[in-house]
């Protein structure tokens, strides 16, 4: 496996006739340049900013300098290549609008902008020095000492040569020692640059772009995608539904009509029969396809929002339901299709396993959060692996209950729980975070 960094690289023999001394030594020197010009180019913007921000035009001078953190984390991050073989990704989150407003907003609300800010501070004042100083003990004082015959051959006229400014050589034979010692030297200085690069690239990973920044970053990113699919899931069934209401139903229902009156106009006999049963056949795929529209996304959830959907539920329901839900008003389409379908799927676990007589479903919305209880007074003993519902009962086999609609209430950061001791009673508990909104198309 090829090593990652400088100290991977050290702990292997071939390190010195490797690429990462250099690799090391390229890492140092262009962290020098880039702190001076960090540190030049924000002494520069606040001097000047202010100065000049009495007039308030030096107000994006300073706005400049707050932000610098941003741009110097981008070099950073291309730094790094050159020890790090680990990709380093940026932390801060795509603006929610276009436009330099949107962007300013989402930077100076994010962590990442404040600690890149941080970073940009300590490069531009201690470590673009301490790079320096590295560079400075471990490669140019051994190259100077073990360039001492090539000084005494040229400067020293043969004759003498000095040695780092400290001491004079007269002889051929110490400075040839000299330079092999220098060399030796330059040799210890190739580790310690891949110590110090190593060093200073940790630092700056930790600072700019760490592993579990980088990890939680993605699994932020997952979570987003989770939530965009399942608004994409809705929409689709929203869209999936107008078409069958209005495209297939309203042909069955045209068609029915039309047997009908087919029906009254013909003669007693064989033909009158066929209209008939024709007619009876129509009726039923049109009740058919009416509970299959309702079942991929109510009509009523769509227009009138969670209360009224719920009522249909309990009207439709085998079981006697109670109904006691208070909502200020619309919820966020997700959230609204969620606890519908958490209720039905409730309902229906009532209807098949519990033998209640009576079920209940109450809820609101309180401290930002909607909240639905489904109860009954049945045989209770639900379990949750099994059938995760009010009702499930004993007997629900695998698969019955709402495990995958307790999978989408976590997508929205909800908690579903429940309560089912032998011998009832059964409550389901459902939690949302949301905020009521308003819709303006409910069709859309």
């Amino acid at each position: 496996m090829q090593p990652r960094n400088p100290w991977q690289a050290m702990a292997r023999p071939g390190y010195l006739l490797s690429p990462w001394p250099w690799r090391s030594a390229g890492y140092l020197l262009t962290g020098v340049v880039t702190g001076v010009l960090v540190l030049v180019g924000l002494v520069t913007s606040v001097a000047v900013g202010g100065v000049l921000a009495l007039a308030l035009v030096g107000l994006p001078l300073l706005c400049a300098a707050a932000l610098a953190g941003v741009p110097v984390a981008r070099l950073e991050r291309l730094r790094l290549r050159l020890v790090d073989r680990d990709p380093a990704y940026d932390l801060h989150r795509p603006p929610a609008a276009p436009g330099l407003r949107a962007w300013l907003t989402t930077r100076v609300r994010e962590r990442a902008t404040w600690r890149e800010l941080g970073h940009a501070l300590l490069c531009a004042g201690l470590l673009w020095p301490v790079d320096a100083l590295a560079l400075t003990v471990a490669l140019l004082l051994p190259l100077g000492t073990a360039a001492t015959p090539l000084l005494m051959a040229t400067a020293g006229d043969g004759r003498e040569a000095k040695v780092l400014k400290l001491w004079t050589v007269t002889t051929w034979p110490t400075a040839f020692g000299v330079a092999v010692l220098g060399l030796l030297l330059t040799a210890l200085g190739a580790y310690l640059l891949g110590v110090a690069a190593g060093a200073r690239a940790g630092l700056t990973r930790l600072l700019i772009a760490p592993r579990d920044g980088d990890l939680g970053a993605r699994v932020v990113e997952l979570a987003r995608s989770r939530v965009r699919l399942v608004d994409a899931f809705e929409a689709e069934r929203r869209r999936i539904e107008r078409d069958l209401h209005d495209g297939a139903q309203q042909r069955l229902v045209a068609l029915t009509m039309t047997l009908g009156l087919a029906r009254l106009d013909a003669p007693p006999g064989p033909l009158a029969d066929q209209l008939a049963k024709a007619h009876e056949e129509a009726g039923k795929a049109l009740q058919e396809l009416r509970e299959l529209v309702h079942g991929i996304h109510p009509k009523v959830l769509a227009d009138y929002g969670l209360e009224a959907a719920v009522a249909d539920a309990a009207d439709r329901s085998a079981v006697p339901v109670d109904v006691e839900l208070e909502l200020p008003g619309r919820l966020p389409r997700a959230v609204e299709a969620a606890a519908y379908f958490v209720v039905c799927e409730a309902l229906a676990n009532v209807a098949k396993h519990s033998g209640a007589r009576r079920a209940r479903v109450s809820g609101g919305h309180r401290g930002g959060r909607l909240f639905l209880e489904v109860s009954d007074d049945g045989r209770g003993g639900a379990r949750a692996g099994a059938g995760v519902g009010a009702g499930a009962g004993p007997e629900a086999g695998a698969g019955s209950g709402l495990v995958g609609l307790a999978d989408r209430v976590s997508v929205l950061d909800g908690r579903l729980s429940l309560s089912s001791p032998a011998g009832g009673p059964t409550l389901l508990r459902v939690e949302i975070p949301c905020a009521p909104c308003e819709l303006t198309d409910p069709s859309a």
